[in-house]
């Protein structure tokens, strides 16, 4: 929708749905995903990509830079020093000074640690870095983080890989209330409808990784988040009817049936 512009730190997208690239079987697999999906930022995860030869590296010959924002990311990172060591890695390999920032210490639900990722963005935004942070849906941590600088905030919808769908769809309701960038939704979405619905609730845009990767027919699952994710933007810009507690004829009530 052309009317509808997506900025991230001046720079304009046309398509709401990010792609992340792991877990996927083959770079064919990856590569149907991107070219069904229209995706134009795509994530990669700094520890699995081997940025000094892009050609050779399984997910990075499948990315298209004249198509794609590669957007490196800290997956992996335990601390605030390990994602910024990873980040300064990045832009000295050429990748452009994007980063998604992703501090996930404990191993078994993989939550960010907001205490180091609020202290690696203030150490990114001031080396000039535009950063995306993924984050656990807290809206005083959303605040800060913007405060600090950031591109955009991240809030997880259930946890990494979980494709649980939007579990924590009122604290992203607060998120999206009170900022003033972009808001993406990251993590856990698992369906196109959970896509639609982090739309509908208006998110800037969503992140989907495993359920794409996971999927039998990549390249059609991949065209099902995008046509949902621009239907739940349609409809937020809509403008949504109540929810009402009670039924409510969608026709008037005429004087006959009270006469009954």
């Amino acid at each position: 929708m052309s009317h509808d512009p997506f900025v991230i730190a001046g720079r304009t997208f046309r398509s709401r749905l990010m792609i992340g690239t792991g877990k996927f079987p083959s770079p064919e697999a990856l590569r149907a995903t991107l070219d069904a999906s229209r995706a134009e930022i795509v994530t990669v995860a700094l520890r699995r990509a081997d940025l000094s030869n892009p050609e050779g590296d399984s997910i990075l010959s499948v990315i298209d830079p004249a198509k794609h924002l590669l957007l490196p990311n800290t997956s992996g990172a335990r601390t605030a020093d390990e994602a910024v060591r990873l980040a300064r890695l990045a832009r000295a390999a050429g990748c452009e000074p994007w980063v998604k920032l992703e501090l996930t210490p404990e191993p078994r639900y993989l939550l960010p640690d907001p205490i180091e990722t609020l202290r690696a963005a203030e150490l990114l935004v001031k080396d000039g870095f535009v950063v995306l942070p993924y984050i656990q849906a807290d809206p005083i941590l959303a605040k800060r983080l913007q405060e600090a600088g950031t591109a955009t905030v991240m809030p997880l919808g259930a946890p990494i890989g979980s494709n649980r769908g939007v579990k924590t769809r009122d604290l992203i309701r607060i998120i999206i209330e009170q900022a003033r960038v972009p808001v993406v939704v990251d993590a856990g979405l698992g369906a196109p409808s959970h896509a639609a619905e982090s739309m509908e609730l208006g998110a800037d845009a969503v992140l989907v990784n495993t359920a794409l990767a996971d999927a039998q027919d990549h390249g059609a699952m991949a065209r099902a988040f995008a046509m949902a994710t621009e239907a739940g933007r349609m409809a937020y810009l809509a403008g949504l009817g109540p929810i009402r507690d009670t039924a409510e004829a969608s026709s008037p009530l005429t004087g006959f049936l009270d006469s009954l």
